[in-house]
């Protein structure tokens, strides 16, 4: 459990931190306002100010905030999880998107060949995790919530592909196809397992009776093997999504929407190279920010408590801190957001037919 607490006030410390620049940030619209120094400026400053809150968040009693923080954690963390669903959605249209065009571009057949066999080879991983959910997940007759997780998002995925593929959805937008579709049902698949690890019954979970078995073989130890399969996959996919947003082009538009990102009416070329060969720094803020600040530190606020609750495997301390349960709570929060993703990659692609009057780029 200790391992739990210093998680629990390391992320509630970055969450205040980063929510406290959310309030601050507020309606900043140009680096003319005295706060977008603060925003791009004071690092030393700010470090001193998060070990501040860092050092005063382990003087907080356990007991009620630990409890408190972790349903903060599960609502933050469900959102994240839609902020990380946009994201794996942007990036499937673009890796279509890119690989179509140099293909068109080349006039070569191979990355229609690259397109098919990873394709194919996204599917296999997902009739493989299938397989393997049905087989470890639903042993117990008493599974039955397992067996319907499993099948309605296998439906579900199988219904995304078909209307990935049907000629009205191609012809509104022709690079949507069964790689967007592929990358999506096992991104699903994961958050059906992650789901179904938090289940909290012993014979339908493998994974809890691990821990289970781990914890009571320790003759007084009350600490909890916390490092499982699913905490490690959601981490990687973490460290994916933020790398994907860090290296897109700061003009994208997919991206600038989800940042709330407004289009600058300044020069955007750069630094400018004055008599003698000096350059100086432009900037190209002063009319408008590139991008909103305040979201931005919600959006690490969101990160953060995604953060504590997947080093903590969703599970939820005891009172006393004595021991850990894994509450149905988590199970319903992680299946739900499966379903709210699929819904958003289903509206993109029905939304050009009908909403036939804007544009979809």
């Amino acid at each position: 459990m200790v391992g739990h607490q210093a998680v629990y006030r390391m992320c509630f410390a970055l969450a205040a931190f980063f929510f406290l620049f959310v309030i601050l940030m507020i309606c900043v619209r140009s680096s003319r306002d005295p706060r977008a120094a603060v925003q791009n400026g004071f690092w030393f400053f700010k470090f001193l100010i998060l070990v501040g809150i860092t050092v005063g968040a382990f003087y907080i009693p356990s007991g009620t905030f630990t409890i408190v923080w972790y349903y903060f954690g599960m609502v933050g963390g469900f959102l994240f999880i839609l902020v990380q669903l946009i994201l794996i959605i942007d990036l499937a249209h673009s890796w279509s998107q890119s690989w179509l065009l140099r293909a068109e571009d080349g006039n070569t057949k191979c990355w229609y060949a690259a397109l098919v066999i990873c394709t194919f080879l996204l599917y296999a991983a997902s009739i493989i995790a299938i397989v393997f959910m049905y087989i470890y997940y639903t042993k117990s007759n008493e599974c039955v919530h397992n067996k319907v997780f499993i099948s309605l998002n296998l439906i579900f995925c199988v219904i995304i592909s078909i209307v990935s593929i049907l000629p009205k959805v191609q012809d509104a937008q022709p690079h949507s196809g069964l790689l967007q579709a592929s990358i999506i049902t096992l991104y699903t698949m994961y958050v059906t397992w992650s789901a179904m690890a938090n289940v909290p019954e012993q014979n339908c979970n493998p994974t809890l009776l691990a821990i289970a078995t781990n914890t009571t073989s320790a003759s007084s130890s009350t600490s909890a093997q916390w490092w499982d399969a699913p905490s490690i996959v959601g981490l990687a996919i973490y460290i994916i999504c933020t790398l994907f947003i860090s290296l897109r082009s700061s003009n994208n538009q997919q991206v600038n929407k989800l940042m709330l990102t407004e289009e600058s009416s300044g020069d955007m070329s750069g630094p400018t190279m004055e008599d003698g060969g000096v350059y100086r720094a432009y900037d190209n803020e002063e009319d408008s920010v590139s991008y909103s600040y305040s979201f931005f530190h919600f959006c690490l606020v969101l990160a953060s408590l995604y953060i504590m609750m997947t080093l903590t495997n969703w599970y939820l301390p005891g009172y006393d801190g004595s021991y850990l349960t894994s509450p149905w709570s988590a199970v319903w929060v992680k299946i739900s957001s499966s379903w709210v993703g699929l819904l958003l990659y289903l509206w993109t692609l029905v939304a050009p037919l009908i909403l036939s009057d804007r544009e979809f780029n």
